[in-house]
């Protein structure tokens, strides 16, 4: 696992090896998202649904915490 280092602006510097690997070039464009703690950088793909199976950890099940929150605005 690589390691990063935040800058002043909060940009960090993808390794080489990454960069290669996923085909990260200067201006490509990454999303970033956020889920149970964890920061994902996903980069482009040309089948984007194809790719993010299986990308995210089977807990906390999204659905089971989207129910809880959904019987709390039921409850009087």
């Amino acid at each position: 696992m690589a390691t990063v280092t935040t800058l002043g602006k909060g940009q960090i510097v993808i390794p080489a090896a990454l960069r290669k690997k996923y085909n990260i070039k200067q201006g490509s464009k990454l999303q970033i998202f956020e889920y149970a703690g964890i920061l994902y950088l996903v980069p482009p793909v040309d089948n984007a649904i194809k790719s993010a199976c299986g990308s995210l950890p089977s807990t906390p099940s999204l659905s089971k915490e989207l129910l809880k929150e959904r019987a709390k605005d039921f409850r009087p």
